[in-house]
């Protein structure tokens, strides 16, 4: 009987423990969203009357596009981690009627009705909107937040504006 140990092929724990530079940098690469190519073609699927408008300055980015009968308003502050992504869209002006009302209605909405979105006020209107740091943004993300702002917003302004809507 042969008690022999095979003699094991020595490997340089330095290559298990340093990354090869050249394989990060690929990895990073193909990880690395685009954000603003994500959020354009995201609007070009939503935006059916070729309404969508981008400006762009040292604070980022905006979109404006047309969906249904709302505008929406896309923000990219710009692409570090501490920066924000924003999607909003004005549902009705203020001041309304039965402002108690609607504030109690919009409460239970945030409760039940929009999803990852919200109910907000911005320089007296009710919006809907989503907002978050662009850390760890995937694109799945962007589509869903722009596809849920753009629809409740388009599903509710109406009938806001009908119940609520200042005469």
């Amino acid at each position: 009987m042969n008690t022999q140990q095979p003699n094991p092929t020595t490997v340089s724990t330095e290559s298990l423990s340093t990354p090869d530079i050249a394989a990060t940098e690929l990895i990073e690469e193909s990880t690395t969203v685009n954000y603003v190519d994500t959020i354009e073609t995201v609007i070009s699927s939503l935006d059916q009357e070729d309404t969508a408008m981008v400006s762009h300055s040292e604070g980022g980015f905006l979109w404006k596009f047309k969906y249904g009968s709302v505008e929406v308003f896309v923000q990219l502050t710009g692409v570090t981690d501490d920066d924000t992504f924003t999607v909003w869209s004005s549902v009705l002006q203020l001041p309304a009627n039965n402002q108690p009302e609607l504030m109690h209605k919009l409460l239970e909405m945030n409760w039940s009705d929009t999803f990852e979105a919200c109910f907000g006020i911005v320089e007296n209107q009710v919006v809907v909107l989503s907002t978050r740091t662009v850390a760890e943004l995937s694109p799945g993300e962007i589509s869903r937040a722009i596809t849920v702002v753009a629809t409740i917003a388009d599903d509710n302004d109406d009938a806001l504006q009908a119940e609520y809507g200042a005469s």
